[in-house]
């Protein structure tokens, strides 16, 4: 059978997918699946209208890169802050990167840098969860570290209620949302934190993403920091277990399905619409498409190498492969597995040495491979922490936190490459024009996607919230 994990209690609420899948191949899709989707069920006709983006990617850096050492080097900075990275031009005018981001300097033309990412919650969990949900977690900073059922939704979990709720939503056999490699935390200290900003909290379980796990060796193992190899590179399907081949499981659904047949001959006006939902829990759960899009060894080893053989070279390949087959949103975790990471308080030496590299490589061969295969055009692509680091470092180039100040990467779905928005004081401290919020960064995410930024939403008392509490779509980023 597939198995069915234990999740954590702080979870409550409606069934997550991860849960819809297991409890349907567990119980052979009984009517539970199909009733509690009917029950959730709402028609919301053409949700994407007009937007230049199919897809979004989103490459999630948790932990805080610096911004003194990716995309806003100060070289006219005092010694004491300038970091010991030295900057290289671009292909943007006005544009230095650090030298260590060689191949993303040689393709800047593709993508534009915001340099004023800014907001006041100096907290990794809530940072992370702001950054991907557009909303100030409610949980005060250092008062907790784990998601919970009052979260707002994240951006991909409201594309998901978006497309399952509009003609043709439930007949998908592909996830709409999900998440790469890992779900935020699964890697460090064994996995116990669970960390916000990726579920869909208040909006309902149903909707969180279709997460995939790829394991470390053991607990002192970074598999971001060195080549995988294909055993490793599963990709498996978070909470299946397949134990019984998916034959079998389709014809047990065949048998129960004659059962159902005959019971519904007692009710044949609710049996149509019953049927619908039957189907999308049966996609869910025996989606062909999906595992074929999971398998990364159909990828050409060339390709493969471009992208890098770490696990976050192989995470970007898997979200074109994602985005290629058709899911909306896909979020790809480079997780702090060691606990710092890109959390640099130490020093800089990881930063130089595994973090700067892998990120190049993977980044740059994600938006050269959207490029060439003409998907850049309608795919988003964001890469950003949910932090930078102080502008004063300790003796060995460490930063602590520093929320006010941080860059984002943003290409593809008409963005101009070649540009910038927004800029930095001299020391790369605050924002010295146009300050962005991670408000207006999910608004532009929307309104980018054709979804009105304004729209309404029912929580689990049927109340309807904005998906945005505020924010503007940054237009001027758009050709």
């Amino acid at each position: 059978m597939f198995s069915i994990l234990n999740h954590p209690q702080r979870f409550t609420g409606n069934m997550s997918r991860r849960e819809l899948l297991t409890t349907g191949g567990a119980g052979l899709l009984g009517l539970s699946l199909p009733q509690m989707l009917q029950a959730e069920q709402q028609q919301i006709v053409n949700p994407f209208q007009g937007g230049k983006a199919k897809s979004v990617i989103f490459l999630f850096l948790f932990g805080g890169p610096s911004q003194l050492e990716t995309f806003d080097l100060k070289p006219e900075a005092p010694s004491e802050i300038r970091g010991p990275f030295q900057p290289i031009a671009s292909r943007t005018p006005g544009l230095q990167i650090s030298e260590h981001l060689p191949h993303l300097a040689e393709i800047s033309d593709k993508y534009s840098v915001i340099r004023s990412m800014t907001h006041t919650f100096n907290d990794h969990s809530g940072g992370g969860h702001y950054v991907q949900t557009g909303k100030r977690w409610h949980i005060p900073i250092g008062a907790g570290f784990d998601a919970t059922p009052k979260d707002w939704p994240s951006m991909g979990s409201v594309v998901e209620y978006l497309t399952q709720h509009s003609p043709g939503g439930l007949e998908r056999d592909l996830p709409n949302y999900s998440v790469v490699p890992n779900r935020l935390g699964r890697l460090q200290a064994g996995g116990r934190y669970i960390r916000p900003g990726e579920y869909a909290g208040w909006l309902g379980r149903a909707y969180n993403p279709l997460s995939t796990t790829v394991d470390s060796r053991d607990s002192t193992d970074n598999p971001y920091w060195r080549d995988c190899t294909d055993e490793e590179l599963s990709f498996e399907i978070e909470g299946l277990a397949p134990e019984v081949p998916l034959k079998t499981i389709r014809r047990r659904v065949a048998l129960l399905e004659h059962f159902d047949g005959m019971k519904r001959n007692f009710d044949k006006a609710d049996s149509q619409v019953f049927d619908r939902f039957r189907q999308r829990a049966l996609a869910l759960l025996t989606s062909n498409n999906t595992r074929n899009a999971l398998n990364i060894k159909d990828e050409p080893n060339p390709l493969r190498d471009k992208y890098g053989r770490h696990l976050f070279g192989q995470s970007c390949l898997m979200a074109r492969r994602l985005v290629e087959a058709g899911v909306r949103f896909v979020t790809v975790h480079y997780d702090c597995v060691d606990g710092y990471s890109w959390d640099s308080h130490r020093n800089s030496d990881d930063v130089k040495n595994n973090l700067l590299p892998t990120f190049d490589q993977g980044c740059a061969a994600l938006l050269a491979d959207l490029d060439q295969r003409g998907m850049l055009d309608d795919t988003l692509v964001i890469a950003m922490g949910e932090m930078g680091r102080t502008p004063k470092p300790n003796s060995n180039w460490g930063r602590g936190h520093w929320s006010q100040l941080f860059p984002a990467l943003v290409a593809g779905a008409g963005i101009q490459g070649g540009t910038t928005y927004g800029s930095s004081d001299r020391l790369a401290s605050r924002p010295a024009e146009h300050p962005v919020s991670p408000e207006d960064l999910a608004a532009t995410i929307y309104w980018a996607l054709g979804i009105d930024p304004g729209l309404m939403l029912p929580d689990a008392l049927d109340r309807p919230i904005p998906i945005v509490d505020g924010g503007e779509p940054l237009r001027q980023l758009f050709g």
